[in-house]
């Protein structure tokens, strides 16, 4: 379905996985996003952006506003995909199936301690490497050349959401992945330098305010939910 012009696939958890394995399998370049109502908000004013997303192999909506937002369109998803956990079951599909990760982005030595927090839960997993890199077009080459010295089947890159996905898009096929998926704060919480919410909250949709209580700074970001709200009930007017 669209929300907002923006593809959304409406797949599960598990069913996204299985997406996920049969792009690894069948070869190729894939990747995929996971669109929140931030990233659709932001692909209203940057056409590239919206491109890149409507260019996506696979889109998941990961955020219950684009979930609320497919009910009142009318067209229900079936459930939220949080970016977190989908890179924790495609860690875990990659330990079953052989395939390698890469993580790339966060904070400096973010992705190496995310890196060493999933080895230890899954310990067949193999990990070609752990790099904090750059989302800027001018630091590209340098990520580039680590990408390729360490063949992997799957990258989760980390930029924050926007940088992740231009990253992706103008350099899946310079590298060796066969999926590359942005997975936004994923190493913070897996890491364990941030504190995920309850799963209590998380299933009644209010991992955000859980996260604004504990990050206050958030606030700024979170003045784009009513704007989109209004966006969705317009469109669904329209409809």
């Amino acid at each position: 379905m669209k929300i907002l012009d923006i593809n959304v696939d409406n797949l599960n958890y598990q069913q996204t996985l299985e997406a996920i394995r049969d792009f690894i399998k069948g070869g190729g370049k894939h990747y995929i996003v996971t669109t929140n109502p931030e990233m659709v908000v932001q692909s209203l004013t940057d056409k590239n952006f919206a491109e890149i997303l409507n260019g996506a192999d696979l889109s998941v909506a990961d955020g219950w506003g684009i979930v609320w937002a497919s009910r009142i369109l009318g067209q229900p998803l079936s459930e939220r995909v949080a970016g977190v956990d989908l890179m924790y079951g495609m860690s875990l599909l990659a330990s079953q199936e052989g395939y390698s990760v890469f993580l790339l982005g966060g904070e400096e030595k973010v992705a190496e301690e995310a890196a060493q927090k999933l080895a230890k839960v899954l310990p067949n997993l193999k990990i070609a490497g752990a790099y904090s890199g750059s989302p800027n077009e001018k630091d590209d080459d340098q990520s580039i050349e680590m990408l390729n010295s360490n063949k992997m089947d799957i990258l989760f890159v980390a930029f924050g959401a926007g940088k992740q996905e231009k990253w992706i898009a103008r350099n899946i096929d310079k590298i060796p992945a066969k999926v590359a998926i942005g997975v936004g704060g994923a190493f913070d919480y897996l890491s364990e330098r941030k504190k995920r919410a309850p799963r209590a909250v998380q299933k009644v949709g209010l991992e955000w305010l859980y996260r604004l209580a504990r990050e206050p700074w958030r606030w700024r970001r979170q003045l784009v939910l009513p704007y989109f709200a209004y966006k969705i009930l317009r469109q669904r007017i329209k409809i």
